[in-house]
């Protein structure tokens, strides 16, 4: 009772391309049928069930053998279990993957980290499963030593968080805007040209949905969950002392949308006016064109950081190559970025960089100062004009505090 029999066999004769594979149900049957030095990609929930899994798979294995973890662990995980498995001389690899159902079918974006002579047996396997670049490379690099991989991933993730929040802020402005689902997906079609994504697409087809003739997202709540990469990014930042604040901003903003109660019962209170905003559609894509820099260029300083604190040598503009196709935040913006990280680790003094947020900033500024103005919650959008703000002045005000923190904890000051 309550056993799960046959369930390998049963889905191999529901699909006649797998009729060349093996199915096993029992793990030392499925091990000993394996060429030796065996690679065995686990594609299960992170977490505990990776470790009870490699509890009962390591006295099956032999010295050499190689493991892949192609879920979305934590880094400091892969890590430890790397360092496990090598006294036992079997090779540990965290390989970050993305790009949902649609990766699984059409190929995804992979991101192996640990030991390089191991990914080197196993590169010829995984590099035909990933997603090809618009030069017809996979979509699949070495990405460094240890839980490097994962590590990847995860600001990966961060990132996505971001791109998903600036458009669910600009779905939310045009909602005010009195505008309906299916005028918004218009408008956002008109976009494609300048500030196509993958995400952006998909939320155009999202807002064009129509169950029994009513906008499918109107009968959404409007609770967003996590899985704890977002979590996991926005932690990195802080220990390793990188502003990654969008990151952080679009975390909490789902952390928030989970209050649903308090926040319905907390409007009856605090009423809100009806929102008048002066904005037209243009200033609301060059703000969103800025805000977007901002984001990529906070994810890849986080990832250049944790790439000198780690020791992980991570190529940035290799990261962003395997970023352009198969994984969640692909986008024409991701293609721009793979030659500018060629020649440096801040995107923010790339000429062409330069001219967007010059040109756009003002933009943005409206954008933040019409929105607050009018009790709309944008924290990615306020938090990009923030941080650009901050990041372009000579002069903080943070003298001040260090002379706060030397008067009454003596931490001197320079």
């Amino acid at each position: 009772p309550n056993s799960e029999e046959n369930i390998a066999v049963n889905f191999k004769k529901q699909h006649p391309e797998l009729e060349n594979t093996e199915a096993y149900d029992d793990l030392t049957a499925f091990v000993h049928s394996i060429q030796v030095p065996r690679k065995i990609l686990l594609m299960v929930n992170a977490g505990a069930t990776i470790d009870i899994i490699l509890n009962e798979l390591t006295p099956l294995l032999s010295k050499g053998d190689i493991i892949i973890d192609g879920g979305n662990s934590h880094y400091a995980d892969t890590e430890r279990r790397i360092q496990n498995l090598d006294k036992k001389q079997i090779h540990f690899i965290g390989c970050g993957i993305s790009g949902g159902e649609q990766g699984a079918l059409k190929g995804p974006s992979m991101m192996p980290g640990g030991n390089e002579n191991a990914y080197a047996k196993i590169e010829k396997y995984l590099t035909p499963i990933a997603a090809k670049d618009k030069n017809g490379k996979p979509c699949c690099t070495y990405i460094g030593r240890g839980g490097s991989g994962h590590y990847v991933k995860t600001i990966h993730n961060g990132i996505e968080y971001v791109e998903m929040q600036l458009l669910a802020e600009v779905y939310h402005i045009f909602h005010k805007m009195g505008k309906n689902p299916s005028e918004i997906a218009t408008i956002l079609n008109t976009w494609k040209n300048e500030v196509n994504s993958f995400l952006l697409e998909i939320t155009i087809d999202i807002l064009s949905t129509l169950e029994n003739d009513e906008p499918l997202l109107n009968k959404i709540l409007d609770k967003a969950g996590n899985k704890g990469t977002g979590n996991w990014a926005t932690i990195s930042s802080a220990e390793l002392g990188i502003p990654s604040t969008l990151i952080a901003s679009s975390l909490f903003a789902r952390y928030i949308s989970s209050f649903k109660d308090e926040r319905t019962a907390l409007n009856q209170i605090y009423q809100k006016k009806q929102a008048h905003l002066n904005l037209d559609n243009d200033t609301i894509l060059q703000a969103y064109k800025l805000a977007r820099i901002i984001n990529h260029h906070q994810g890849f300083q986080l990832l250049n950081e944790a790439s000198n604190s780690f020791d992980y040598e991570l190529n940035l503009s290799e990261i962003a190559r395997i970023w352009t196709n198969g994984c969640i935040i692909r986008s024409e913006l991701m293609e721009g970025l793979v030659s500018i990280l060629k020649s440096t680790t801040n995107i923010l003094i790339n000429d062409s960089i330069i001219d967007c947020l010059t040109d756009n900033k003002n933009s943005l500024t409206k954008l933040v100062v019409e929105s607050v103005s009018n009790g709309l919650t944008i924290p990615c959008f306020s938090d990009a004009l923030n941080y650009f703000n901050g990041i372009t002045e000579e002069n903080l005000p943070a003298n001040l505090i260090q002379a706060q923190r030397d008067y009454f904890g003596a931490h001197t000051y320079q």
